[in-house]
């Protein structure tokens, strides 16, 4: 993993041709996600962040903290808004609680499940969360598509995906705040490829938007992780961020990986991304204090070590709204042309219930 600049050919300037001095990015807003301070209370956990100097966090709906099922939701909700309001913390919904649903199956049931009243549990969930969202003036909702369950073929559940996901989208659009799908590995969804399947399924509504995690991308993505952020710009969301190695599903802090942030993060910011970028290490909340205060830190440190903007504001170029990044063949291709680099090579993740880390 390296903090300093990417190497020549990377498209970097010193100066444009007229020798001015290229612009300065705007700030990436940092968050962390409250899957990783399950052991605080939600007070505590926001009183934390903000006094480490986040601007935001992702809140994983769960019993520990907003509890998404409790009788007082609506005044719990009203409080935490106010939190936030004095903090000035922004947020995110994610809806990735492992047993927030069911005591024994993790992240069940899910839009994926056989039983039409077990997909609308999942959905009420979704439905829960957008109304939160839009409460707390949250700026997405993230979700996810599920593992294919046993004896399930691929077809069938990509149209339970797309059928359960009609009446979320419906009251995501009624509220103004996008659902963004985060391709999770093993899951039916599992690919920013995939992501494209969905989209052209449900015909590209305009509340449908993506969740991009960095480490997903250094897991099993074709493309190195800055490419992937240029590929999926027009749809981007939501940010999750970590450290992770090459074919195994293992979300791990900085400095433990492989990752190149510096380019990444410069890949964020020149492509407009002005949402939140949030720390996820759902597994690490037995120190979640101590992630919470070095990670910001390198964080800003990479921001700082990234190469500079083009001249004169140029910024990379992305994929544009209309174009295909995939290629045309669902669940395949890749945004061919996006990147300078060398494509990754191809890994075999980990990522079945028991391998994953989330």
């Amino acid at each position: 993993m390296n903090l300093g600049h990417a190497v020549s050919g990377d498209r970097r300037w010193e100066t444009d041709p007229h020798g001015s001095t290229p612009p300065s990015r705007p700030p990436i807003r940092f968050g962390y996600g409250t899957n990783g301070l399950a052991d605080l209370r939600l007070d505590d956990a926001l009183d934390l962040l903000a006094d480490l100097g986040y601007d935001g966090l992702g809140l994983t709906l769960d019993h520990m903290h907003l509890d998404p099922f409790v009788p007082d939701l609506a005044a719990r909700t009203r409080h935490i808004g106010r939190r936030l309001t004095a903090l000035g913390l922004g947020v995110t919904i994610e809806t990735g609680a492992r047993y927030v649903l069911d005591a024994r199956r993790k992240h069940g049931p899910s839009l994926l499940d056989p039983e039409p009243a077990d997909r609308a549990r999942r959905v009420d969930l979704l439905l829960r969360a957008v109304r939160i969202a839009g409460d707390l003036g949250a700026h997405a909702v993230h979700c996810f598509s599920g593992t294919l369950p046993p004896g399930t073929d691929p077809d069938t559940a990509w149209q339970r995906l797309a059928d359960t996901l009609g009446p979320v989208l419906d009251a995501a659009t009624a509220a103004g705040v996008p659902l963004a799908v985060e391709p999770e590995p093993g899951h039916l969804l599992g690919t920013l490829a995939d992501f494209h399947r969905l989209r052209r399924t449900l015909g590209d509504p305009a509340f449908l938007g993506l969740t991009l995690d960095i480490g997903h991308c250094q897991c099993l993505e074709p493309l190195p992780p800055a490419d992937c952020v240029r590929a999926a710009a027009p749809w981007l969301c939501h940010v999750q961020i970590e450290d992770m190695r090459r074919g195994v599903h293992e979300h791990l802090p900085f400095g433990d990986g492989e990752i190149d942030f510096p380019p990444v993060l410069a890949a964020l910011a020149d492509t407009g991304y002005r949402g939140l970028t949030v720390v996820e290490l759902p597994r690490h909340s037995h120190a979640g204090p101590h992630h919470a205060e070095t990670s910001l830190p390198f964080l800003h440190r990479a921001a700082a070590s990234a190469p500079p903007a083009g001249p004169s504001g140029r910024r990379l170029p992305v994929a544009s709204r209309t174009a295909d990044p995939t290629g045309g063949a669902a669940g395949h291709g890749t945004a061919a042309g996006l990147g300078t680099g060398p494509a990754v090579a191809p890994g075999e993740p980990r990522a079945t219930p028991e391998g994953s880390t989330l």
